[in-house]
């Protein structure tokens, strides 16, 4: 039985992780296989492995996008607003650096997934 990304994602919070703690995991694997790209930039499969680590970046930051813009989401306004401009700003930085592959332009995707991950830590952690 084959599920959707979305799909896949709710049964699994639903069955095992709070919803943060999944967030926290995904953001930092897909921060791990940009980094793990970055890393290897000069192998002969660079351009699968960026297309692969950039393409799923973009499916989870497109669901956060869906959730954030969800008329019943919880989070206040603002950030919920804040969120959604750091996600349009990641879907360019991911265009262009399909577009003009540079190493150096998947810092700040890594930079921004791992400093968010580490917030939603915290917060477990405060809760």
């Amino acid at each position: 039985m084959s599920l959707n990304p979305m799909n896949a994602y709710k049964k699994v919070e639903q069955e095992t992780l709070s919803g943060r703690e999944v967030e926290s995991k995904v953001l930092v694997k897909a921060a791990n296989k940009l980094k793990e790209c970055q890393d290897n930039w000069e192998s002969a499969d660079r351009d699968k492995r960026l297309d692969e680590s950039l393409k799923f970046n973009q499916l989870i930051w497109s669901i956060f996008q869906s959730e954030l813009a969800a008329e019943d989401n919880p989070l206040p306004k603002d950030l919920r607003l804040n969120l959604l401009r750091l996600s349009a700003f990641i879907d360019g930085r991911s265009l262009e650096t399909l577009a003009y592959p540079a190493s150096e332009k998947l810092n700040i995707l890594i930079s921004i997934n791992l400093n968010i991950a580490a917030g939603l830590r915290e917060h477990l952690k405060a809760a």
